[in-house]
């Protein structure tokens, strides 16, 4: 029988550091036992990245993912402290307002930011939205519009799970992928350079 790993309850990003742990550990097939949705994309996009089938099931909203290597080799994961040459930058997000002045001028500059952004031919690899960042692709229409141009371009775009969960608004998520803070620790790091707005 396959080892069990007992994630429910657990915080973001701690159940897929619990199942990455495992898989670094060797082990080739596991379950994990998580207690949310947000959590199973999270897991299934790691089980992806590291050659890794994963199964789901729930019952009385207990979710299972059973993990299985398939044979493929993961993908590559950038070392910690080393950012590759040329690989861009990327943007966080961390509030849903430029600057600590008027809330109004602060609001226009976000979106002025990103309608800029959307122009430029010097594009990020990614976009990091966090804590009252992630109102802006959950809330912000005109944002909202330019992040899907950025998207259609090839800009990746990450929105913390958790900080969603939190201002009840994961339904309103118009544009992005739910992610968790070990994907976006791991997107700064391969990054050139991190802009935080």
């Amino acid at each position: 029988m396959s080892r069990i790993i007992d994630a429910k309850g657990q915080a973001c990003p701690k159940p897929v550091l619990m199942a990455k742990e495992a898989i670094t550990a060797g082990e080739t097939a596991f379950t994990v036992l998580v207690d949310n949705t947000t959590a199973v994309g999270n897991l299934q996009r790691l089980a992806g990245n590291q050659g890794f089938d994963v199964s789901v099931s729930e019952a009385d909203g207990i979710y299972s993912l059973a993990f299985a290597k398939n044979g493929q080799a993961p993908v590559a994961e950038t070392p910690v402290c080393v950012a590759p040459t040329g690989a861009g930058y990327a943007v966080f997000v961390g509030r849903d307002i430029i600057g600590s002045g008027d809330r109004e001028l602060g609001t226009n500059l976000m979106r002025m930011f990103f309608y800029t952004l959307a122009q430029s031919d010097d594009l990020p690899s990614s976009i990091l939205f966090m804590n009252a960042g992630v109102k802006l692709p959950a809330g912000d229409e005109q944002v909202e519009e330019h992040l899907k141009a950025l998207a259609e371009k090839g800009v990746e775009i990450h929105v913390c799970g958790t900080c969603l969960n939190f201002y009840g608004i994961t339904d309103k998520l118009a544009v992005g992928t739910v992610s968790n803070m070990y994907d976006i620790v791991s997107k700064m790091q391969a990054a050139g350079k991190v802009i935080t707005v």
